[in-house]
């Protein structure tokens, strides 16, 4: 077994909530608790509710039809009220530790105490309630990641009614694929953003939507880009800011354990999004855990995570008030006015949680950016990657650049389960290219091709038994039969979440990528995390995207690669790529091509998109153009002479 990067003061775990919840559930180390956690599911997800705190009624039975997936019922007599929870320990925080602080990337800071925050959600609920909106009538957001986003989704949550948002970064026809499925009755909406040092505006986009969405019957305006921006739209039209004002009497009044609290989105690159519908007690139970037993979140913590509101990461954030913590919130570009942007906010702010991507991570190696050197960084204790696999290098990178004691946690899950089927533990060390453990609750297996379990094999990641934050269904699903197929299809009973990994010999584990984009040449299985580690050593490349084209009865590697400003992509490179590649790995992992692009093309959260690649190279349609970040990137792979030959 390697070393481990990173070793847990014992007198620091003895302190952790962690270490706490494991001497109650009467286990001797975290392998022991998890077993308990699958094995006996009743008394674990009933002792989460209690540790963490949860406001409602827990009902007399936990779980209905255990053995059902789907179909298991959670806490089927439990009532609670998501806003509520998070909305508890409003009244604890001090003027020195407020519930939120809301940066633009402009350098404008909006602070919120608890007690400002409850007061704009409940205002803001009452005149919601006021304009006969329902449980179960849809609040959608095509917001920045501001407080009044969160104020929104608060406000919603609190009458029982279903929150959905959009980042301002999405076209008219990616929002209107999420939007236009849900029927929402109310917009909140900004008039603009910052990016890159831009000053972007949303109302021509505002005007667009509400004429195709003819749901919508009140617009909600967040102003911060224009003082008075101008709305041609055929609703009323009404100022943010002022509905949250003044003093309401408000009761929050409790709902079912799986009452719809949000409808997520797929990516939509192989057609339109899907719909997710989450149900707030899930969501809640399964963030807590996350939360505080897994990230030993606190009300001392001060957490921050690099997302836009399209993406789950913005949910699960926002979830850190239910622990009392203090949210960070920012939006912009991570890289303006230059790399060291997230460290400065963050050494300013005094975060102790910062989360952000594996691209950020190796983006920041690229540009020489040492925070170790040039910044105090002392309250952070953990550092959170997500969004793609994270690179050996970048581990080491971490350790070397930013902060050597501090708990490196790749994490893993999705949009479909809004949190993470492995994840970080900080009562366990950090082995290099490992995620730490696999959840607290997750019943988590690495399946081969004939649905057998392995272990230190590559693999289907697999759930074999319910978890709390399944979601509720698809909306407009009625039979549940594409939710089934989604998830159910290859193995009956078991949850195929889709990705391609291994279960270590630390109990930890590797992710490879999708299981949709591994690269199969000769009938070898081959992650693409496994060449973007290789090809990240390059220093001439910053960026990288590996694909397989059909050819002469099989199938080839075709790597494209972004290279810094003003290099080539030489012949003497291409050699040194693929030299790299071969030492590192084996000879089938070595491209046949190496083909140079201006910029790789991802999704609006920033997931790189090899099956959009992968079409476009064979000269066949990608399905939803409008759900990438950058659609225009993909015109450099059409057409390449190079892959006829």
């Amino acid at each position: 077994m390697t070393e481990p990067l990173w070793s847990p003061d014992p007198l620091m775990v003895e302190g952790l909530q962690m270490t706490r919840f494991q001497k109650e559930m009467g286990a001797s180390d975290y392998a022991t608790l998890h077993r308990r956690s699958i094995d006996d599911k009743v008394a674990f997800w009933s002792k989460v509710w209690d540790f963490c705190g949860v406001v409602g009624d827990k009902g007399t039975r936990v779980l209905e039809n255990q053995d059902a997936m789907p179909g298991a019922r959670w806490f089927p007599d439990g009532r609670l009220n998501f806003a509520e929870n998070l909305l508890k320990h409003a009244g604890e925080y001090r003027d020195d530790k407020p519930a939120i602080v809301s940066i633009l990337e402009n350098g404008q800071r909006q602070v919120l105490s608890g007690t400002e925050l409850y007061a704009r959600s409940t205002a803001l609920a009452a005149w919601l309630k006021d304009r006969g909106i329902v449980p179960g009538d849809r609040v959608a957001a095509f917001m920045p990641n501001v407080a009044e986003t969160v104020i929104a989704m608060l406000a919603t949550g609190s009458i029982g009614a279903t929150f959905s948002s959009c980042s301002p970064d999405f076209g008219i026809q990616g929002v209107l694929d999420r939007f236009g499925q849900i029927s929402p009755k109310i917009l909140v909406c900004a008039d603009g953003y910052f990016y890159g040092g831009k000053q972007l505006g949303c109302v021509d986009r505002i005007n667009a939507i509400v004429a195709a969405v003819d749901s919508i019957d009140h617009v909600l305006l967040v102003n911060i880009v224009d003082d008075a921006p101008h709305l041609a739209v055929d609703v009323p039209v009404h100022d943010f800011s002022r509905l949250c004002q003044g003093a309401v009497k408000f009761e929050f009044e409790r709902f079912l354990f799986a009452h719809p609290l949000y409808i997520m989105y797929s990516s939509g690159t192989t057609g339109t999004p899907k719909c997710i519908v989450h149900g707030a007690g899930g969501t809640l139970l399964q963030h807590l855990k996350e939360h505080q037993l897994h990230v030993g979140l606190s009300p001392d913590d001060v957490i921050f995570y690099f997302t836009t509101c399209g993406w789950m990461m913005w949910n699960w954030l926002v979830s850190g008030l239910a622990s009392g913590a203090t949210i960070v919130l920012y939006d912009g570009s991570p890289f303006y006015p230059d790399a060291n942007a997230m460290f400065d906010m963050a050494q300013v702010e005094g975060v102790t949680v910062f989360g952000t991507s594996a691209k950020f991570i190796a983006s920041a190696e690229k540009a020489e950016v040492t925070p170790a050197s040039t910044h105090n960084l002392e309250k952070i204790h953990t550092i959170l990657s997500t969004g793609s696999p994270l690179a050996h290098e970048s581990f080491r990178y971490v350790y070397r650049d930013i902060k050597q004691d501090v708990c490196l946690s790749s994490i893993s899950g999705g949009t479909d389960i809004i949190s993470c089927f492995a994840l970080g533990n900080r009562a366990l060390p950090v082995y290099e290219g490992e995620l730490q453990c696999v959840g607290l609750g997750m019943d988590v297996h690495i399946y081969n091709d004939q649905g057998k379990r392995v272990t230190e094999e590559k693999g289907e990641l697999v759930c074999t038994s319910p978890f709390v934050s399944m979601p509720i269904g698809f909306w407009n699903d009625e039979t549940g039969a594409k939710y089934r197929d989604a998830y159910f299809s290859r193995f009956p009973g078991v949850w195929a979440h889709g990705d391609y990994g291994e279960i270590t010999s630390t109990g930890g584990m590797i992710i490879y990528g999708r299981s949709d984009a591994v690269l199969n040449p000769g009938g070898v299985r081959i992650g693409t995390a496994e060449i973007y580690r290789q090809v990240e050593k390059v220093d001439e490349v910053v960026d990288a995207i590996c694909v397989d084209q059909e050819w002469g009865g099989d199938v080839r590697i075709i790597l494209f690669v972004v290279l810094r400003e003003g290099l080539d992509l030489t012949p003497r490179l291409v050699d040194r790529i693929k030299q790299v590649i071969r030492e590192n790995t084996t000879p089938r992992h070595v491209p046949t091509r190496i083909l140079s692009v201006s910029d790789v093309p991802r999704t609006i959260s920033g997931k790189i998109v090899e099956l959009a690649v992968r079409n476009v190279i064979h000269g066949r349609p990608v399905a939803n153009t409008d759900a990438l970040a950058n659609p225009e990137a993909l015109d450099e792979f059409r057409n390449r002479p190079e892959l006829v030959t």
